[in-house]
């Protein structure tokens, strides 16, 4: 059997997809690149917000149109949230599959599509296909989320946190690097939970991760401003494999929404949050995301978040309009703000973080640094710095005269940005380590 995995919505769900894709292989099957040649499609969706549904849904419809007579699974998180209305609506697929226990569907698929289960070939918890560019890989360090923040769905869909425990992390981390990974993204629905609830911490996973022998980076994704770790900033500090970039996700910074957001922050408390991180690591990069068009927000509290966002001077920031989702708490909240205003919301602040990042972005230039190489390109290579995370953030375009190896490091000399992109000169010598300022 020969199956296509179209992966949608965020990193934690490319890494179930890369489960999926392990998983039919040691039953067997053969992972195509192109669905032309698939028995089977399956779509791993997102059901975080609207559009993301949306999307999930027409994706299915499309392969129905475009391949009429191959077997279709809906699986991720829509499916998961929705697995009894999409099984009787949704006809264009043959079957509807969540993701609380991804082994499970190796059964269902060789069950649509009548083929014969092959031997087993390798062991099922190694990812033997990355989705990420080369060099990269992400690693899941928990499951599910206990914050639950009023306007959120992922506690309905992916449940309570689970944490994997650090010896297991830890073992993955060091196959991924023996493969010949060199960045090491961490991801949860929030980092700074992992190990609530037991022995284990981010701290001592990261702890942990130093006592490895080789040379790479980890980048850690997601941490909730309310809790935190703040012993982290001393790893980070002493080991500069551990990158100093901090995605932070604020969603505002007036009080009052935050605490109908069930949240505990707000301006003043960010503000010192953010101070502490870069006095105790001076270069670091923070991203962060807002939320416009909650329920409740007013001019007043817009104007906190700009005056915020103004004082903070992040380095990246990502804006995004509040999307009513049945289920949770703010579905019910009164005083709607429309889209068209938040939309407006959304776009004044774009347009005001445009020259606070190519600002923040200017302090690189003149220096020599670590890239990681991704792609080459006709004249040019590209990669990132540490201060670019994948897929989100600006990119380096490299220019080399001579060949560079996708996947490896290379350090340079930062000439100069264009728009959010910045651009490197490899250096004519090899061994450099990145140490901020």
């Amino acid at each position: 059997m020969k199956f296509y995995i179209e992966p949608l919505g965020c990193v934690k769900n490319q890494v179930d997809a890369e489960t999926i894709i392990s998983n039919l292989n040691a039953a067997g099957a053969e992972l195509s690149e192109n669905p032309d040649e698939a028995d089977l499609v399956i779509v791993n969706s997102c059901g975080f917000i609207e559009e993301a549904k949306q999307e999930s849904i027409n994706t299915v419809i499309g392969f129905r149109r475009d391949y009429p007579d191959k077997k279709i699974i809906l699986s991720g998180c829509l499916a998961q949230r929705y697995q009894e209305e999409l099984r009787r609506e949704l006809i264009e697929a043959d079957a509807v599959f969540g993701n609380s226990r991804l082994d499970d569907i190796t059964a269902l698929a060789f069950s649509v599509t009548g083929a014969e289960r092959g031997i087993s070939r390798r062991a099922e918890t190694e990812r033997i296909k990355l989705l990420s560019l080369p060099g990269s890989a992400y690693v899941k360090i928990a499951e599910g989320c206990d914050n639950r923040c009023s306007f959120c769905a992922i506690p309905l869909i992916r449940g309570g946190l689970v944490s994997r425990s650090i010896d297991d992390i830890v073992s993955e981390c060091r196959g991924l690097l023996k493969r010949g990974v060199r960045e090491l993204c961490l991801v949860a629905q929030d980092l700074a939970s992992y190990g609530a609830g037991t022995s284990e911490s981010l701290p001592g996973l990261l702890s942990a991760l130093s006592a490895l022998d080789s040379d790479f980076w980890v980048r850690l994704l997601y941490l909730h401003p309310d809790h935190f770790p703040f012993k982290i900033l001393e790893t980070i500090a002493s080991d500069k494999r551990f990158l100093p970039y901090f995605d932070i996700p604020f969603q505002h910074a007036s009080p009052s929404l935050l605490r109908a957001m069930n949240r505990r922050g707000g301006a003043e408390e960010y503000l010192d949050l953010i101070a502490r991180i870069r006095a105790a690591v001076p270069d670091s990069v923070i991203r962060s995301t807002f939320l416009t068009g909650f329920p409740g927000e007013t001019y007043t509290d817009f104007d906190i978040l700009l005056d915020f966002q103004d004082a903070a001077r992040m380095d990246w920031l990502g804006v995004f309009v509040f999307s009513r989702e049945d289920g949770v708490p703010a579905y019910s909240f009164k005083n709607r703000v429309s889209k068209k205003t938040a939309r407006e919301r959304k776009t004044i602040l774009e347009t005001r973080q445009t020259p606070i990042t190519e600002t923040r972005m200017d302090r690189f230039i003149g220096r020599r640094m670590r890239a990681l190489v991704e792609e080459k390109l006709d004249a040019f290579y590209l990669g990132r710095l540490f201060c670019q995370a994948p897929e989100v953030d600006g990119a380096l375009v490299i220019e080399s005269a001579h060949p560079l190896q996708l996947g490896a490091f290379v350090d340079g000399i930062i000439t100069g940005r264009a728009g959010f992109d910045l651009r490197m000169l490899p250096a004519p010598t090899s061994g450099f380590t990145y140490a901020p300022r």
